[in-house]
């Protein structure tokens, strides 16, 4: 994790304030695109401090937009989501197709290594905390179909994380070491609680048979992008369930069983567009994925990235 440290804008030459606030943000979390409104009159105030296995930001500052671009992503290493709780006004987030609104007394998680947009338009106060997968996976496994909803924490075990979080961010500088590592894990235990005592948890796939079915069916998945036929009903044969079952903990989990094949080959593609020594051309590696035509391969590929497999791969050799 990051060591504690705090920003201010107001020690900072108002036409450097936009980069300077930036470089900040990038270091607290990761690279954004930010748009200011005024950049020359925007102010904000950035302070985060080390809990073990999760790092507390609190942040103050002027309406703003940030944005996660595909080309953030290439750097990326091991995948980190945010924790966000406003304390002041509203934000809105918008991810994987889902858009919410989150008004203080709730709280949101977003996914570092998918493109995302994140804004306030009233003058914002808000706590991040920033998790990583392995931190976060075994409390609360497949978090990413958590991402981008809306929880109500006015009450109940919600309530109660965010008063276990805004208490760790005014009290950190009195928290020894050991102290901190302790609320850490303890804000990971309840933020798991939180999410599986919602209602929405009770309605979905999160039931220990139907979560295990459907990692056998990424991994499934995973295992034969190649074959260009993969398809629902190879599937639920390869998993030993039935189509109609399949398509059931599709359909309650949200992408459908073809809409995962296609994630999954695109994915694989950008891993292997990006990866260094790779010597197979933009073809070669779509008919890998089991794409068996090269255009629908590019057309689907810049749709999902926002850019072609040939940009990727030159912006990749020149990083």
């Amino acid at each position: 994790m990051l060591a504690d440290a705090a920003f201010s804008t107001s020690g900072v030459p108002p036409p450097r304030r936009a980069a300077a606030w930036s470089a900040a943000i990038a270091a607290s979390y990761f690279p954004l695109d930010l748009r200011f409104s005024d950049p020359e009159r925007f102010s904000g105030r950035l302070a985060r401090h080390d809990f073990g296995e999760v790092l507390i930001s609190r942040l103050r500052s002027r309406p703003l937009a940030y944005r996660r671009r595909p080309e953030h992503l290439r750097e990326a290493g091991e995948e980190d989501f945010l924790l966000t709780i406003p304390r002041a006004s509203p934000v809105r987030f918008s991810q994987m197709g889902r858009e919410v609104a989150c008004p203080p007394g709730g709280f949101i998680l977003e996914r570092g290594n998918e493109p995302y947009e994140f804004s306030y338009a009233a003058p914002c106060d808000l706590i991040a905390v920033k998790i990583g997968m392995a931190a976060l996976a075994p409390r609360l496994p497949d978090p990413g179909r958590w991402c981008a909803i809306g929880f109500d924490a006015r009450e109940g075990v919600g309530a109660l994380l965010i008063d276990l979080v805004r208490g760790a961010e005014a009290q950190a500088h009195r928290m020894p070491r050991a102290a901190r590592e302790a609320v850490g894990r303890q804000v990971l235990d309840l933020l798991a609680l939180a999410v599986e005592n919602d209602a929405r948890a009770a309605r979905s796939a999160a039931s220990s048979v139907r979560a295990a079915h459907l990692r056998r069916i990424a991994a499934f998945i995973a295992a034969r992008l190649a074959d260009p036929d993969l398809g629902p009903e190879a599937i639920a044969a390869g998993c030993g369930i039935s189509t109609r079952y399949l398509h059931d903990l599709c359909r309650g989990d949200g992408p459908t069983a073809r809409e995962r094949v296609r994630e999954a080959r695109l994915q694989a593609a950008r891993r292997a567009l990006t990866r260094r020594g790779e010597g197979r051309g933009v073809g070669e590696i779509a008919f890998a994925v089991g794409f068996s035509d090269a255009s629908q391969f590019s057309r689907a590929y810049r749709a999902r990235f926002g850019e072609s497999p040939r940009e990727t791969r030159a912006a990749a050799r020149r990083g």
